[in-house]
This record gives structure tokens, sequence and C-alpha cells, in this order.
């Protein structure tokens, strides 16, 4: 509890900021008497009757608000050019639409109070046609081309228009970085539910902040994330760090398991789902501390092309293509490329990655839709395992330029990742509330990484020991998720069940080498390349490394009720049970260990809604994480070694929607985590520790505050430690800071030119539970400008680190540490016809 109450402290200027807010929309004696009247209630209904004063405060708080950002208009009805004409001149946004496609439209016109983008959907309203944000993967604000809309309107429709399926309402607008209808398409199997209404911590990274940020990588995806850490991965995979539980497996793809280690690229992402806390009760074997989940990018009835050629420091180069075509009114195609060939700040490393991905969608009935998809991936770079550490800290060679250093061989460290996987997903319509879905995934991958690292600290000498190994895995995935959602009333009582079946089975071969050194393998630290021969042969087969040929099998069945027991009161349960089932065989002594674990995961929420767009939620959940071959690799095989993992979570918290489009959250948690896997001694070796605990709280901050002003911020307080009973008992756990913080600022000063502010920082952190290595606290400063140099012509530049911090971005332990990049700069033109 000292920890929550440490946070509520270092963040009592979100109270102080809506209490201000309040005294202005309201007179302090208003709201003061408000407060006692709901003191003095005695019953529920009471209070919900005497809280009307607190409503109207917080509905005169919105009010207040939106008055900074919204416009008054008086546009009389009639021809829809000259309405649209005088809505440019009033509002400021610019607007492009041909006269003579809207000669024979009209418009009723529009009258009141509105922001933008409201208002301009409502002049557009039944009029058949729709307002497309200008570049809408990297829009600027505040810039619309008016086109005909592929649903006509209900009157006013144009004459001839065509009805077209899956394609977005006219006078639909974007909403930019928030959407307060957002629905969590895969956490809730496509049931009609809020994320507002779900009762755990959800962060939705939209498609224009992937635009405008541009991420190259799953760690600057979630830098404006609260709650998520950053680990390293060992230079050769995606590794995130989701309330002090590393892990390199809670990786998903449209809801279905993205089970290979490697590094993700977002060149078919529409937008990312990061969902925080154990979740086995719709995504089975995983969700320990969170999911990340990449959404993929469908062909739709309302296509574009697009092309992207990106250029910058350290010889970045990159190219995606994103093309669509509607073949006709039941089929379209989509079409997805990538190409990149750069270098990076650290000596010797270099990448090389393409990706192809076509998707069909097919529309056979207006209540059927398939989604094809299929995908070819290679991304082939240097392994990085960092730099390490001397007296506690990380070495720094006397001067910055110690994060450029390779400590090993770049040349001998290569890693590659050869990924071929297809998918289909059916969803069917029987009437309103009845639907079926069913989702197939399969995908082959070929990995194969070795690393030349530094395997100690620096001495007093200033000479460190190096290591070396290589690891190849070859992988055959196949799963498939079958789904009912159902809405049906029993009295008073509104449900929307989600029940389903999942089955899977995964087909694994490992093999670790080790490499020998022909020459001394320790070498100075100013100078720590080796530049000798390596022989490499298998481990012995006492060593715990993998030499393994392991297949992985399992079904769950599982169920999940939110049910409406008033306006004001929702709760969610639901359970599933899962049978997980390994045969690992050892290929150094040609012996078989078969388990079996059968597992029940439930999960209970409970939903307050004073107010229509305010939530106050409370959870509890717990997940079952039986090994996989990927822990085991490393790890001797025991019983207790196949015993699961099994993580309790309990969380409370708040979602409030202070405008239409701009939402605050809060999120108070405890995560138990017991029968855990801990680093070992040695690199790459692991071993069991009884648990950990971790308490925290998380705020974000995410959408618009007036229409050319985007804002994201997150701020996290954790404590993680070992529990008693185990070594180190008491320590913090690695890689988890005490605090996270991130605020990122758009603003649009002209319809053709925007800038963007970011920090993003930590304090100080361990590398591993030995707590001997400490990463420093740190902040850095990024920065964006974006412009329009035609219709159909963009340039925008991204720079992170602006003012050169010398920093550690992550580790993955005591001397495998990941110096952040220097001031890096990237400038990126994007065509669309």
């Amino acid at each position: 509890m000292n920890c929550l109450k440490s946070s509520l402290t270092r963040n009592l200027f979100f109270s102080l900021a809506l209490f201000g807010l309040a005294v202005i929309a309201l007179s302090g004696k208003a709201f003061a008497a408000s407060l006692d009247e709901v003191v003095k209630a005695g019953t529920f209904e009471e209070v919900v009757g005497r809280s009307s004063g607190i409503e109207e405060t917080v509905d005169r708080v919105a009010k207040t608000i939106s008055k900074i950002k919204n416009t008054t208009y008086d546009i009389p009805g009639g021809s829809m050019s000259a309405a649209l004409e005088q809505y440019a001149k009033q509002s400021g946004i610019n607007i492009d639409f041909d006269a003579a496609e809207l000669e024979s439209i009209t418009t009723a016109g529009l009258k009141g109070l509105y922001s933008g983008r409201e208002g301009l959907a409502v002049l557009l309203r039944g009029s058949g046609l729709q307002a497309v944000m200008q570049a809408s993967l990297n829009p600027i604000a505040s810039s619309y081309i008016i086109q005909k809309a592929a649903v006509p309107g209900a009157s006013g429709s144009i004459e001839g228009a065509t009805l077209l399926p899956g394609v977005t309402v006219a006078g639909d607008i974007d909403y930019g970085y928030h959407d307060p209808k957002l629905m969590s398409e895969h956490l809730n199997k496509g049931q009609n539910i809020l994320v507002r209404d779900t009762p755990m911590s959800i962060s939705t990274i939209s498609a224009k902040q992937i635009a405008d940020r541009m991420p190259l990588s799953v760690m600057d995806a979630v830098a404006y994330v609260p709650g998520i850490g950053l680990s390293s991965g060992e230079g050769n995979r995606d590794a995130l760090v989701f309330r002090g539980q590393r892990n390199t497996g809670d990786f998903y793809i449209d809801g279905v398991r993205d089970d290979v280690q490697h590094y993700r690229d977002f060149y078919n992402v529409e937008k990312i789902d990061v969902i925080k806390g154990p979740n086995a009760l719709i995504f089975g074997r995983a969700g320990s501390g969170g999911i990340f989940n990449r959404v993929r990018k469908e062909a739709n009835w309302n296509p574009k092309q697009e092309l992207k050629f990106s250029g910058g420091s350290y010889d970045h180069k990159r190219m995606t293509l994103d093309t669509g075509y509607v073949l006709n009114d039941k089929v379209a195609f989509r079409m997805n490329g990538l190409y990149e060939h750069s270098r990076t700040h650290r000596k010797g490393q270099e990448l090389q990655r393409y990706g192809i991905a076509p998707t069909v969608t097919i529309k056979p009935t207006a209540k059927t839709k398939v989604v094809i998809q299929a995908e070819l991936f290679k991304d082939d770079r240097t392994a990085d395992r960092g730099i390490p550490s001397k007296n506690g800290r990380p070495w720094k060679g006397g001067n910055k330029k110690s994060r450029d250093t390779f400590f090993g061989s770049a040349a001998l460290s290569p890693t590659d990742t050869n990924k071929k996987a297809i998918s289909m997903h059916v969803d069917h319509r029987f009437n309103e509330n009845f639907k079926f879905r069913n989702r197939v995934h399969y995908a082959k991958f070929d990995k194969f990484y070795q690393n030349i690292y530094a395997n100690g600290s620096v001495s007093d000498a200033n000479t460190v020991a190096l290591g070396a190994y290589n690891d190849e895995t070859d992988r055959e995935n196949f799963f498939n998720q079958t789904d009912l959602l159902l809405n049906l009333n029993t009295g008073p009582i509104k449900h929307k069940v989600i029940t389903g079946v999942e089955f899977f089975r995964q087909v694994t071969k490992q093999l670790r080498n080790k490499g020998t050194f022909a020459d001394s393998s320790t070498v100075s630290a100013f100078d720590p390349t080796y530049r000798g021969a390596i022989s490499w042969a298998p481990y012995g087969a006492g060593s715990g490394k993998s030499n393994h040929s392991i297949s992985t099998s399992g079904i769950g069945v599982y169920i999940q009720d939110h049910m409406e027991l008033h306006p004001m009161v929702h709760v969610t349960a639901g359970v599933r049970y899962d049978r997980f089932e390994q045969d690992a065989r050892n290929r150094y002594t040609d012996s078989t260990l078969r388990s079996r674990d059968d597992h029940i995961s439930p999960r209970f929420g409970l939903i307050l809604k004073p107010l229509k767009r305010l939530s106050v939620y409370g959870s509890w959940s717990m997940t079952h994480q039986p090994r996989g071959g990927d822990q085991l690799k490393s790890l001797k095989v025991s019983n207790a070694a196949l015993a699961p993992e099994r993580f309790i979570n309990i969380e409370g918290g708040i979602k409030y929607d202070v405008l239409n489009n701009l939402s605050f959250t809060t999120a108070f948690f405890q995560l138990d985590r017991t029968n855990v896997i801990l680093q070992g001694a040695e690199a790459g070796t692991t071993k069991l520790g009884k648990g950990t605990r971790t308490r925290g709280v998380e705020f974000g901050l995410q959408g618009q505050i007036t229409d050319k002003w985007n804002v994201l911020a997150s701020y996290t307080y954790m404590k993680g430690t070992l529990k008693a009973g185990q070594s180190n008992a008491g320590n913090y756990l690695k890689e988890t800071p005490k605090n996270m913080y991130a605020v990122w600022n758009r603003y649009d000063f002209t319809p053709w030119f925007g800038a963007a502010f970011g920090v993003v920082g930590r304090s100080a952190m361990f590398t591993k539970e030995d707590n001997s290595v400490t990463l420093p606290s740190y902040a850095r400063v990024d920065a964006a400008l974006y412009g329009r140099i035609n219709k159909h012509l963009r340039a925008q530049v991204n720079i992170q680190n602006l003012f050169d911090t010398n920093y550690y971005v992550a580790s993955h332990n005591n001397n495998n540490i990941m110096p952040g990049a220097p001031i890096t700069a990237r400038v990126t033109l994007i065509a669309t016809f």
C-alpha cells in the first residue's frame, strides 16, 4: 500500500486539475452541497438521485472544455458547394472538393456549436458524401477531401451510387488518437462492448499514432504506452516487460498467437492493441503480464494507393507500398509490401528486411465476410547483445562513443528469420443477436542467430571475457479459433455472451551449439572485437541446453458473459478450461518426456457507470502459463520445471472520456506470479524461483484537446519484488523502474504544416534480480515535422533523441546492456494516388 500512497501523492496534479475545472463550471458551494447530499443518502437509488449536482458539475466541466475547441456555425441550407465554402471560411479547415460532382446535392445547413469534425459530419449528413481526412495514414489535421460515399445516405443519395459492403457510412469522422466508440475487436471477440466498459487496462495505438511517430520496432511503438517496460531480447527478438514481467511470447496478430521470437514490423498493420494484466480467458496460454496484438490491414471497398520512401541517419533506406483494388461488389484485394536496408549507430550492425502481404476480402452475402491473408517476411540483421558493465554501471569507456562499440564480433553475429504464413477469417451474422466467427492461422518459421558477446563485466584491468553460441529453431504453427456471439435478455438483465473453442498444434526443432575460441576469448574493453577463428559443436548432454524436438498441442473451451444488470452496473464473468500436452524428445539421449496440464482460468469484473462517459471498474483474474519449448530450451527438465506458472491479478481503475475524443484512464494493480523462471548465473541459462509481486498505478491521457492539438501522455509507478523463500528475496525485479513517463504533442499550425514534440523517460532500474548492476535514469526528447506539398504528396521528418542524450534504453542481463541511439533523423515522402 505504501507504493500506491506514494503514487497517489506523485500524481495529485490530476485531481487538482479536475477540481479546478469543476470550480470553473460550478460554484464551490453547489459542488459541496451535492457531495453532502450523496453522503446523507441511505440507498443506492438515493445516491443516484442526489448526485445530480455532481453529474451537472462534470457535464459543465466537459462543456467548458469543449468551448475551447468548438466554433459556432450559421450556415443556411441549400447548395452543398456553397455551404462547404462557407464552412471552410468559418472553421479554418481546408476542404477539397469537385464542385461539378456536388452540383445537384443540397444540405440542410448547420447552426450551433460544434467541433470542426462534428460540424462537417452534420453538414454532410444524408447527402451521400463523406469527408476523408487528407492522407489518412499520416493526416494533416483539419484537411479533408469530400467524395462520394460508398454507402448512400438515407436521403439525398447520389443517383446511381452502388451499395457496397463493409465501408464507412457517409459523414463518419476521423477521431485521431482516440475513438470514443472504440471496441476491442480481439479481446471481446467481436462483441459490441466498448473498451471503456471492459474491466482491464487497454491502450490502443491507432493508425494515426503509427503514422505520426512511424515506429520501426516494438520498442518504439510502446514508448508512450503506460505500464510497459523495455528489454533488449538478446539482440535477436522483441521483448517487452508487462508490469514487471519480461516476456517474448505474448505477441499476437489478429488475436491469434504469433509464436516465433523475431523482430516484428508494422508495414501491414492498421493498429496495435496493448492489453495489460493476465488474460488466459480469451488468449489461452498467454497474457501473463499483458498482450501485444497487431491488427493487420484488410482489403475493403474504400481502397487507395500509397507509397512511402524514407531515408535518414546511418544509411537508413526504407520503402513501403499499400495498394488496394475493388474487383467487384463482392471481392476486394489489397497488397502491402516492404523493403528496408539500414545500419545503426552500433558499429558493424546492419539490417535488411522485406515483406509481402496480400489480402483478399470476399462478401458472398450481406451477412458473411471472408478474409484471406498471406505473408512472406524475411529479416536479416546483426544480433547485438550490447555492452557490458563495470562496478555496477554500464561501461562508458571514457566518452559517448562507447555506446557505438560492438563487443564480440559483429561479422560473426548474424540473425535471420524467415516467415511464411496464411490465414482465413470467416464472420457470419445469422441475425443481430447471433454471430459466428472462425480464425485459422498456419505459419512456418525458420530462425537462426549467432552471438559473439560480452560474457562478463569489465575487469579492473579493463578486459572482458567473451562467449559464443548459436541457436537454430524450425517451427510450424497451426491455430484454429471458433466463436459464437450471443445477445439475449433474461428479464431486465442484458447479456453479451462469448463462447468458443480453440485448438492448436506446434512442432518445433531446436538446436544450440557452443562456440570455442581458437585464440584467447579475453579482449580489451577499448578494442573488444574478436578477430580469430571459432569452432562450433553441440553442448554436452548434461548442460541443460537445447537439442530437442518438441510437439505441443492444446485445446481450450471458454465462455464469458458481459451482463448489464442496470444501465449503471455491468458485470463481466467468465472461465476457460485448457488441456495442454507436450512431447519433448531429447536428441542427446533419444528419450522423450511427456507432460499434460489441465487448467481452469477464471475472470471477474465489476463496472459502475455513474455517467455515460465514465466507467469505474474492479477486476480479478487468474492465468496459468504452461511451459513451452522456448522456455525449456535452457532449463533442465524436471517435474518442477514442467509445472505451470500462475498469475493472479487484482485491478481497479477509471476510464473517462473527458471530451468526445479525449480519454483519461487510470489503473491500480497487484500482480502475483508463482513458479517463475529467473535468469541463471550463466548467460542463456534459467532457473526456477518461488514467485514475484508487482504493485503499481498507471495513468494515461490520449486524444484531441482541439482539432489541431493531439496528445499522448502516460505515467506509471511500479514496485516489483521477489517473494520470500528464494535467493535474492526482497530484491527488486529486473527491468522494472519505479517511474516511467512520456508526453507526445502534435499541433497543426495550418492545414499544410504541423509539428510534434515528445519526451520519454524513466527512473533507474536493475538489469537482473541480484540488483548488482543499475541502469541510470534518463529523459529523451523526440520531435517531428509534417508538411503537405500538394494534393498527392506529403513530407515528414521524425527526429529521435533531439538533444543527443547519452542513455541506456534496455538490457538482457548484467552484461548485455543496450545503449540508446544518438540523435537520429528520418525524412519520409508519402505519395497517394
